[in-house]
């Protein structure tokens, strides 16, 4: 189900007052969408565009494209001159050109490579580069095409920070999580893990390692420890990693919590195996 402009669906006799104020909730004013449907952030991106009329930018943009694991609660972003606006709407009034819009759905909005120079841009490295690797994850773009919308925007605010943050995002990251061990790691002065290694022979990938070495690391999430065939099959497919003389580094949401840990545990089995760090 998708939002919907309540006195349009009224006029049209699709509802009638009484069933839009019952059995809907307004997400904006006069843009509905039923009680029972989950908002998810681009339920919202949709809603702001239909209340709005505006180009959509920045995480709204981003939900349009498909990026996962967004905050559904954080308010849509729209691009127009005009800087008032409902609550729950951010409005940006950037310079953007013509050529870094496109239309999604019908919906006008930011190109990829123009909404993750935005995105980059606006918000700190920790905050932004999951956001990205997401990104990078659900559209398959480089970060050559951001650098690019960089370049035509140099003296932007916070461009500078938006290139160097460039030089750690990485799109095989399949969750917020992932990424941020990933950050933990190399900003301990780590070389830089290959991520999602595939096993074809043995039907196992891991979240990121350095097959020089053979040293993996995984992030487990909780169905890792409360989901028993998850369990079983994590103790199975760390034997058959171990068999290939693999070494795996798990680190649960409680361990990454204790960054120093995480960074002495991997450290530790790198010299083992022979790097120089």
């Amino acid at each position: 189900m998708q939002p919907f402009i309540g006195s349009q669906a009224v006029h049209r006799g699709a509802v009638t007052r009484h069933s839009l104020a019952r059995d809907h909730r307004a997400i904006f004013r006069d843009v509905y969408l039923p009680r029972d449907v989950e908002l998810t952030a681009r339920l919202r991106a949709q809603a702001a565009w239909l209340a709005s009329s505006a180009p959509l930018c920045g995480l709204s943009a981003a939900a349009l494209f498909g990026t996962r694991w967004l905050d559904a609660t954080a308010p849509a972003e729209i691009l127009r001159a005009n800087r008032r606006a409902q609550d729950g709407i951010v409005v940006r009034s950037w310079a953007v050109d013509p050529t870094e819009l496109c239309v999604v759905a019908g919906i006008t909005l930011t190109t990829p490579a123009r909404t993750v120079f935005d995105i980059g841009r606006t918000r700190p490295a920790p905050q932004a580069i999951p956001i990205i690797d997401a990104f990078l994850n659900a559209t398959r773009i480089k970060t050559i095409d951001v650098v690019g919308v960089a370049d035509t925007h140099r003296g932007v605010p916070g461009a500078a920070r938006l290139r160097t943050m460039l030089e750690f995002v990485d799109g095989g990251a399949e969750s917020p999580q992932e990424s941020r061990l990933r950050l933990l790691l190399v900003r301990a002065g780590l070389p830089t893990p290959q991520t999602q290694i595939d096993f074809p022979d043995l039907h196992i990938r891991v979240d990121m390692g350095w097959p020089e070495w053979r040293v993996a690391v995984e992030y487990d999430g909780i169905q890792h420890w409360t989901d028993r065939r998850q369990r079983s099959w994590d103790i199975d497919r760390i034997a058959l990693l171990e068999a290939e003389g693999w070494t795996v580094i798990r680190v649960s949401a409680e361990l990454l919590s204790r960054p120093q840990v995480v960074i002495d545990r991997v450290v530790a089995k790198l010299r083992a195996a022979g790097c120089p760090v």
